[in-house]
C-alpha cells in the first residue's frame, strides 16, 4: 500500500515538471488619446435651453508589447484613462452652463463614452460659430517597476487636456412685447388684449402667425389665440388683438400670458420662437352692496320694500336686474327689479311688493339677493349672494280704556239696529 502512494506522488511530479511555462505579458510605450466631437445636432438658437451631447473617445494605442516569465501581471493598462471626468465651459461663447462637471469613470483604449450638459443660450446671441472649452482630467498607468520578484510599484500620471467643441448659433426671430392694453379684463368675464410686439432678432420671418398661449394653470384664457401678420421683417413691429377670458376662480391681481410667433425661416422650415411671458392685470369681480339700512316692517302686515344697491366694482354693469328671494315668514308677489346701468360707484334703487306674515316672530332677518347683468362684450354675469337686512316689529299694543270703548260702541251699534228693527217692525202691523 505504501509502494503504490510513493508511484502516485511520483507521477503528479513529473507531470507538474512537464507543464508548460506561464508567461505574463507586459505593454509599454503607450498612452489614452482623447478626442471629444458633439453628438446630435451643432446648431442651436438664441433663447434656447438647449442639451449639448459630447462624445469622449480614447484612441490610445499600445506602441509594444512582450511576455515574460516570472514577474508580476499588472492590473492597469498604459492606454486606459481612469476617473474620467469632464466639464465644459462657456469660453467666449453666448452660452450660459447649468450643468455641472460630468464623472464618466474609466475608459479603455477605443472606448467611447457619451454625455450632456444642460445649457441656455442668451437670447440675443448673434449668429456664428463658436467654441466651448472641453476639459477632460483622468490619469493612467505610466510606468511599472518590479524591484524585486514579489513587488511592483504603478506609477501613475494625472492629465488635463482641454478640447474644443464647436456650436453653431442660427439667426432667429425674437419677439419683444413693447405693449400690452388689457380692455375689460375682470375676473369671471370676458375681455380683450392688445399686443405690440416687434422682432428683435436677426432673422426675417415669413407667413408669421402670432399665438396667445395660456401659461400653465393661469386663469388668463385666451378664447382665440392666433393672428396672422404675415412678413416680420428683423426690427419690425406688429400689433395684435385677442380676445380672452377670465377664470371666476381668480382674483384681483396681475398673472402671466405666454407669446409666440411662428414664422417660415429662410430656408422654408416652419420655426416658432421661444416663448415671451408678460404680465397682464385683471380687475376685480363686479361686486355690489347695500347702502339704503335696515328695511323696517310690522308684522302681519304688507307693503314695498325699498332697497338701494351700490356697484363697487371697477367697471360698469350693465342692464343690471336684481331679484329678492323672500322666505318665510315673508311673501312677495314682485321679487324682481331694473336697476339699468350701473357705473362704478354709482346706486340705484330696487322696489319689492312684500307682505310679512300674521305669526311673524319679531326680529332681524336676512333676505338674499342677487344681481344680474351684462359685461361689456354683453356676457350675461350674475353677482355673488348677499344680504338685505330686514327688521320685523311687533304690532303696537291696544290700551284697556280703548277696548272699552270698542266693546260700549259695538253694544250701542247692536242696541241701536234693534230698536230700529222693533220700530219698523210695529209699524208694519
Amino acid at each position: 500500500m505504501k509502494s503504490f502512494k510513493m508511484i502516485i506522488i511520483f507521477f503528479v511530479l513529473c507531470l507538474c515538471c512537464t507543464l508548460p511555462v506561464m508567461g505574463v505579458t507586459t505593454y509599454l510605450g503607450g498612452s489614452p488619446r482623447m478626442a471629444a466631437a458633439l453628438s446630435g445636432t451643432n446648431e442651436f438658437t438664441p433663447g434656447q435651453d438647449a442639451i449639448i451631447y459630447v462624445t469622449v473617445q480614447n484612441s490610445g494605442v499600445n506602441n509594444l508589447e512582450f511576455t515574460t516569465i516570472g514577474t508580476i501581471e499588472r492590473d492597469d493598462n498604459p492606454t486606459t484613462a481612469k476617473l474620467v471626468t469632464v466639464v465644459i465651459s462657456e469660453g467666449d461663447a453666448p452660452v450660459v452652463v447649468k450643468s455641472d462637471p460630468q464623472i464618466i469613470g474609466d475608459i479603455k483604449s477605443q472606448g467611447v463614452s457619451t454625455i450632456s450638459f444642460h445649457t441656455k443660450i442668451l437670447s440675443d446671441a448673434a449668429e456664428g460659430e463658436y467654441q466651448l472649452p472641453l476639459t477632460v482630467t483622468y490619469t493612467y498607468l505610466a510606468s511599472s517597476d518590479q524591484g524585486s520578484s514579489d513587488v511592483l510599484q504603478n506609477n501613475y500620471k494625472q492629465v488635463s487636456e482641454t478640447l474644443p467643441i464647436t456650436i453653431k448659433i442660427k439667426p432667429q426671430v425674437r419677439i419683444e412685447v413693447l405693449e400690452s392694453l388689457p380692455a375689460n379684463l375682470y375676473v369671471g368675464a370676458e375681455g380683450y388684449l392688445n399686443l405690440k410686439i416687434k422682432n428683435a432678432g436677426i432673422e426675417d420671418g415669413k407667413k408669421a402667425v402670432v399665438k396667445l398661449i395660456r401659461n400653465d394653470a393661469s386663469p388668463i384664457i385666451p378664447s382665440d389665440n392666433s393672428v396672422f401678420i404675415g412678413d416680420f421683417p428683423r426690427n419690425g413691429t406688429v400689433t395684435s388683438h385677442y380676445k380672452v377670458a377670465i377664470s371666476s376662480e381668480a382674483e384681483k391681481q396681475t398673472y402671466p400670458v405666454d407669446v409666440v410667433v411662428m414664422y417660415e425661416n429662410r430656408d422654408g422650415d416652419l420655426v416658432t420662437t421661444v416663448p415671451e411671458t408678460i404680465g397682464i392685470p385683471v380687475g376685480g369681480k363686479i361686486s355690489f352692496n347695500i347702502t339704503s339700512g335696515t328695511v323696517q316692517v310690522l308684522e302681519g302686515t304688507q307693503g314695498v320694500f325699498e332697497v338701494e344697491y351700490q356697484n363697487i366694482g371697477d367697471t360698469v354693469a350693465y342692464n343690471s336686474q336684481t331679484r329678492l328671494s323672500a322666505v318665510e315668514p315673508f311673501q312677495s308677489s314682485d321679487d324682481t327689479a331694473y336697476l339699468g346701468d350701473l357705473k362704478p360707484g354709482e346706486k340705484a334703487t330696487a322696489r319689492y311688493q312684500v307682505s310679512v306674515d300674521d305669526a311673524a316672530v319679531a326680529g332681524v332677518y336676512t333676505l338674499d339677493t342677487e344681481v344680474r347683468y351684462r359685461d361689456a362684450l354683453d356676457n350675461s354675469q350674475v353677482s355673488d349672494t348677499f344680504n338685505v337686512t330686514v327688521q320685523v316689529r311687533a304690532k303696537p299694543a291696544t290700551s284697556g280704556f280703548v277696548q272699552v270703548v270698542g266693546v260700549l260702541g259695538f253694544i250701542a251699534l247692536v242696541g241701536i239696529g234693534a230698536g230700529y228693527y222693533l220700530l219698523v217692525m210695529r209699524k208694519k202691523k
